[in-house]
């Protein structure tokens, strides 16, 4: 089994190579090195167990959301929580409807198992969108709101799923327990993540004269105390991850870049895992007998359903078409639905094998197509920067005492601002110093007569309170480059 893990992972990191210039995504390549070295291809992993598929993708989303949150910004979050929470609720429900309308029409299912299809594949998947967007530069309010309706969007998902599997096997809730689940999960899901994350930012600051090492095991534990928390009190695991998660990234603590560093790695790990497991899931012999079907509900989905939910959702928005359209397109279909479609089988429902399998096949469709062409579109789009990797240059102010300096590492973008300034013209309150300039991953130390270009990351030692004057002074000597149309 050891051998079989490591030649997977080889595998995944050889074709990540090769197909590095055509931008395929890792969770596209893991799912199909799960697909390859599954029952039915090469048959060195025979596995079935989708109990404990569902149970250890839960477990990987959990890291995966956490840090969904960790990197989100307080801007951020604020400028597209309406949008995003309104996608994530009422977009959830148009989707559903639409596609179980449609399956109805044109793959003359029974009208219970089209609703129960509908539910099942109407919410995006957070592994897979956190994968793919946090890897280009993309407009920040446009991947907030993706990102936020993936990791909000669950809740809806599984009680629209849950309702339509129990009106097949004729137990019903009440409609008022209906309604009152589906509010405390999303409400109580934000609730104890938010309390967890005050909770987890001032321990890490009592705990801070402890060596790192420490921190990590810390980390670790407020993320398992995140979801622990809120699936016991029957509200969302991966919503309470996310906000606490976010309450913490939004906090100065300790080692704070190094714990971001081992939270990426861990996301990707996470990613791997869930989408492997997904790949050694499928029987690709079993396709046969649905990719007519599945090519349709795919068709469905992308083409009306999603388009119609996005459209009605943000009608008072100020979002533009291409924007709209980026948005109608970004809705990855992944691990989420899949995980759903097991739930017919828990539930013994005769047909739970084809319902899985249309399922899993329109998602790999939605993997494969919208997964390996939204960094495409958002370029034809003009919709985002040049790719730029992280610096490889990394500096963190640590102290143990309480101060209100922070060292700030930003970017000037030069997809929008164009020309150069000197050190010296830029209006700096006193104590903010501009102590590195990374251009081209070759390092300059500042003086007064330094240039800086559109471009440049500049690593900043500034107060608390003045970061955001201290970047709109910098942006202030570039010019803003006229938008393409």
């Amino acid at each position: 089994m050891y051998l079989i893990i490591a030649l997977i992972l080889f595998a995944i990191i050889l074709v990540a190579k090769i197909a590095s210039k055509w931008r395929v995504p890792l969770v596209v390549i893991s799912l199909f090195a799960g697909i390859l070295f599954g029952s039915d291809l090469l048959k060195l992993v025979y596995f079935d167990n989708f109990k404990l598929a569902k149970n250890i993708a839960n477990f990987a989303l959990v890291f995966i959301l956490f840090i969904g949150g960790f990197g989100t910004g307080k801007d951020r979050l604020k400028t597209v929580f309406k949008p995003a929470m309104l996608l994530a609720t009422a977009g959830v429900v148009v989707t559903a409807t639409i596609t179980a309308v449609l399956v109805y029409v044109f793959l003359r299912l029974d009208l219970q198992i089209s609703i129960l299809i509908g539910c099942i594949i109407a919410s995006t998947d957070a592994a897979a969108v956190f994968s793919i967007l946090r890897s280009r530069s993309l407009n920040p309010k446009l991947s907030s709101v993706v990102e936020i309706e993936s990791a909000t969007n669950d809740p809806m998902a599984i009680v629209l799923t849950s309702i339509a599997v129990q009106l097949i096997v004729a137990q019903v809730q009440h409609p008022v327990n209906i309604v009152i689940s589906l509010i405390w999960q999303i409400a109580g899901g934000i609730l104890i993540g938010i309390i967890v994350g005050y909770i987890g930012a001032f321990l890490f600051k009592y705990l801070k004269t402890l060596d790192k090492g420490y921190f990590y095991l810390y980390i670790l534990a407020v993320i398992m105390l995140s979801f622990g928390a809120a699936d016991l009190a029957k509200a969302s695991g991966v919503l309470s991850a996310f906000f606490a998660g976010y309450l913490i990234g939004n906090t100065s603590i300790p080692y704070k870049s190094a714990i971001s560093t081992l939270l990426e790695a861990q996301s990707t790990i996470a990613n791997v895992v869930i989408f492997v497991l997904l790949g050694l899931l499928a029987f690709p012999s079993e396709f046969r007998h649905v990719y007519k079907d599945g090519i349709i509900l795919f068709l469905i989905l992308t083409i009306l359903a999603r388009p119609v939910a996005v459209f009605l959702c943000t009608i008072l928005t100020n979002y533009t078409i291409k924007e709209k359209i980026f948005l109608s397109w970004s809705g990855l279909r992944g691990a989420v639905p899949i995980v759903l479609a097991t739930y017919p089988a828990a539930a013994g429902i005769a047909s739970s094998k084809e319902i899985f399998n249309l399922v899993f096949f329109a998602v790999l469709l939605s993997m494969i197509v919208r997964g390996s062409t939204i960094v495409k579109l958002a370029d034809m789009l003009k919709l985002t920067g040049k790719s730029k990797p992280r610096p490889k240059q990394f500096m963190e102010l640590m102290t143990l005492q309480k101060n209100d300096l922070e060292l700030i590492e930003f970017s000037i973008d030069d997809d929008i601002y164009k020309g150069t300034t000197l050190v010296s013209a830029i209006k700096l309150h006193p104590g903010t110093t501009i102590t590195m300039i990374n251009r081209n991953d070759r390092i300059i130390a500042p003086r007064g007569d330094t240039k800086i270009c559109a471009g440049d990351v500049l690593y900043i030692l500034v107060k608390t309170e003045n970061i955001e004057n201290v970047t709109s002074e910098i942006l202030k000597c570039f010019e803003l480059r006229h938008e393409k149309t």
